[in-house]
Order: structure tokens, then C-alpha cells, then sequence
């Protein structure tokens, strides 16, 4: 808090440990979406087998044991060690967290793996999801993992937002 009355989110802190430890990352987007909150739920990690979501493929990280709520620095320090050297991980019982070199980076992880988990739940219900090869999954996942896809993955997702609020 800069002025006035309140306090800080106490989650801010296990962010400032991310920071510290990653001199890489420039934005972490932290959030409770419906679909990766219930992979969380089943202690579940995240899988990625679709084409659409390999910008994810090899990044994701999963922290199976819930440490409670973030009001310490134990939080930052066990979230910042399982992250490693990933974008991204799926906090068991609370959520999703993904990080990038950009704003423009987190914010189209974060929107990938809400969409990832989505698709795992659904697969998931109808039968066993089978792995893509490893070599392949790498390819796209540096194929789509650049700054200028980014930014217009980022810029299409804007103008969708802004089109889609009620004018004032």
C-alpha cells in the first residue's frame, strides 16, 4: 500500500519470491479459473496433448501438495522451487500460475491454460488421453513461443474484450 489505509495481498509476496528467483520473467498472471481450479481439486496436473495449447508443451510444472493460504514466505519459497525453470504450474488446490518474459506472454499462457485444462477435463471423461511425441510437442511448442506471436495472440484476445464490454 503506497497511501491511504488497507494492507497488501498477502499472495503478492509469493510473487515477489517468482521475481527473484526468475530474473527472466517480467509478468506473472495468477488466477482461480473454473477448469484448472478443478484439475487442482483432483490433484490432476496438467496435461498437454492438443496442438492448440503446445505453447505450453514442456512448461508446465505441477505443485501436488497444498501449502495452505499464502500469508508466509514458505509459499514463495516452495512455489518458486517447483516452478523451476517452467512458465507455468498448477497449484494443487488453488490454481494456476503462469509467468513470461511480457505482459503479452503471461496473459496468452494464462488464457492457454485455462483452455488446456478445459480440454484435459473433457477428454478425461470420455477415456484415456494418449501423449503427442515429445519431439513434436517441442517443435510447437518453440514454433509458437515468440514474442511477436505473443503480442498478436495478445492484441486478438483485446480487441475480442473490448468488443464484447457494453459501451459506455
Amino acid at each position: 500500500v503506497l497511501s491511504g489505509n488497507g494492507m497488501p495481498n498477502p499472495a503478492n509476496r509469493f510473487h515477489s519470491w517468482l521475481y527473484r528467483a526468475r530474473p527472466d520473467l517480467n509478468c506473472i498472471v495468477h488466477s482461480h479459473a473454473p477448469h484448472a481450479s478443478a484439475l487442482a481439486m483432483l490433484e490432476v496436473p496438467l496435461t498437454i496433448s492438443h496442438m492448440d495449447t503446445c505453447v505450453l508443451y514442456d512448461q508446465t510444472a505441477f505443485l501436488g501438495k497444498w501449502p495452505g493460504i499464502p500469508v508466509g514466505n514458505e509459499e514463495g519459497e516452495i512455489i518458486s522451487r517447483a516452478l523451476g525453470d517452467k512458465k507455468a504450474i498448477l497449484l494443487s488446490h488453488h490454481g494456476l500460475l503462469v509467468a513470461g518474459a511480457s505482459v503479452e506472454e503471461a496473459c496468452v499462457l494464462g488464457v492457454m491454460f485455462e483452455r488446456a485444462a478445459r480440454l484435459q477435463l473433457l477428454a478425461m471423461a470420455a477415456g484415456e488421453i494418449q501423449p503427442i511425441p515429445p519431439e513434436l510437442g517441442r517443435e510447437a511448442q518453440r514454433w509458437v513461443s515468440t514474442q511477436k506471436r505473443f503480442e498478436a495472440t495478445f492484441a486478438y484476445y483485446s480487441r475480442r474484450a473490448r468488443r464484447e464490454l457494453p459501451a459506455d
